[in-house]
């Protein structure tokens, strides 16, 4: 069994607050046909979607970025046809919320893995330099085999995200797929 882990999909992310942009948009579909794949296999499917409140001076992105993916808003549904995917299979889907970068910090994701003898997980979502990029080096850092789909992850930058994925490859020796 293997999990797919949906990093930060969301409004904010791709089209609100802290866009990614065009980057983002582009990869909507081969989210969605991800999670449907995940789910029809039943393997784990994860969205881990960043949560703040508002107006907390004492978050350490405050100081950093504007104000996003803030609790009870629309910027933290999912985006596009992955809210949709999301909606048809919520029965068979994890929604956790996150509060750091790593999707691992502060949450039960390493738990919900190893209770299910899962030891491969895939990545997917946005910023591939930031969120992805602390994510993977914790699954490295915990020891699982680590999948990053380049054609499903996007960032606001194509340098930073470039370098992201040979960091992947060459210093946690994750494989990179596309069209998998």
């Amino acid at each position: 069994m293997k999990a797919l882990v949906v990093i930060d999909y969301t409004n904010d992310f791709v089209i609100g607050r802290l866009p990614c942009g065009q980057p983002a948009i582009d990869i909507e579909d081969r989210i969605a046909d991800l999670v449907e794949k995940f789910a029809a296999a039943d393997d784990f499917v994860t969205m881990a979607v960043d949560m703040h409140e508002e107006q907390d001076p004492y978050h350490p992105e405050a100081a950093l970025f504007p104000p996003h993916n803030i609790k009870g808003t629309d910027g933290r549904h999912l985006y596009g046809r992955v809210q949709e995917v999301y909606k048809q299979n919520e029965a068979h889907i994890y929604w956790m919320d996150k509060t750091r970068y790593n999707s691992f910090c502060g949450t039960d994701l390493d738990l919900r893995l190893r209770t299910r003898g899962i030891q491969e997980v895939h990545l997917v979502g946005v910023c591939t330099d930031i969120c992805v990029l602390h994510t993977a080096i914790e699954a490295y850092n915990l020891g699982y085999k680590t999948v990053i789909h380049e054609d499903a992850v996007a960032t606001f930058n194509g340098q930073a995200h470039e370098w992201a994925l040979q960091h992947f490859r060459n210093t946690l020796g994750a494989q990179i797929v596309r069209g998998y």
